[in-house]
Order: C-alpha cells, then structure tokens, then sequence
C-alpha cells in the first residue's frame, strides 16, 4: 500500500467536497485568512453554542493543500469546546513545526496527520497552516 497515494487521495477529495465548503445560514464569527506569499485566501464562518463550536464552514480560493487543510481542520472541530480546537490547533502548528513527534500525540489531528511532512516542502508550509491560524484568531477573539 502506498501511503503518499491514500495521503494525496484524501487531500484531492477534500479540495472538491463542498461539505465544509459553503456558507453557514447562522453564525457567530467570521474570520478571513490570506497567504500573501501565494494567494491562499479562506473566509471561515464559525456557529458556536455555548463552549462549543456547533458548526463551521469556509469559502475561498487556494491551492489543494490550504483547501483540503481547511475541510480537514472543519471535520475535526465540529462538536468540540473552543479550548479543545485550541489545543488541536497548538498540536497541529507544533507537528508542522516538528516540536511534536510522538505519534501517539499527534493522533487527535486524525486525518490531518496527512500534513506531517509538509515541513519538507517549505513553500507548502504556510498554505496547510492558513485555516489554523485563521481558526485560533476567531477563537480568540470572540
């Protein structure tokens, strides 16, 4: 089985999916995010009830990886406590960063432990990181 295959395979179904790529009809927050170095621009619209992120949804431009990011991100907030989104968002910077290993902690990022290795493509860096960054400025300034 080639792993870089199902990892390119995911990113591709997520950057055609509209599931999380749509507008929400109620929100709370939005927050747009923009890589001025390649044009990556997201617009993250966030529904929260109470502590917790109830529904999130994005639209905007970008190549596969900051598209897929984003849906990617989207899935695995649904439903969480804002200070839990934080924590993946610290975790998911901190494994792009390689501050984090140990893989037994990076597997609360689920699906996007597909983007471990983007270090290796510096260039690539800032387009998977766009909608976390983006995700911790809306947390943080609700």
């Amino acid at each position: 089985m080639d792993l870089s295959n199902i990892y390119t395979q995911l990113i591709m179904e997520h950057n055609n999916s509209t599931r999380n790529k749509r507008h929400l009809e109620v929100l709370d927050r939005v927050e747009k995010g923009h890589n001025p170095s390649c044009g990556d621009e997201i617009q993250l619209e966030i529904k929260f009830e109470g502590d917790f992120i109830k529904d999130a949804a994005f639209t905007g431009t970008g190549c596969a990886i900051s598209q897929a990011s984003t849906s990617i991100m989207i899935d695995l907030i649904k439903g969480k406590r804002k200070t839990e989104a934080l924590e993946l968002v610290n975790t998911f910077i901190s494994m792009i960063k390689k501050d984090i290993t140990d893989d037994e902690e990076l597997e609360k990022l689920e699906d996007a432990l597909i983007f471990k290795n983007i270090s290796n493509m510096p260039a690539r860096v800032k387009c998977a990181v766009l909608a976390w960054h983006t995700l911790n400025e809306a947390i943080k300034s609700e």
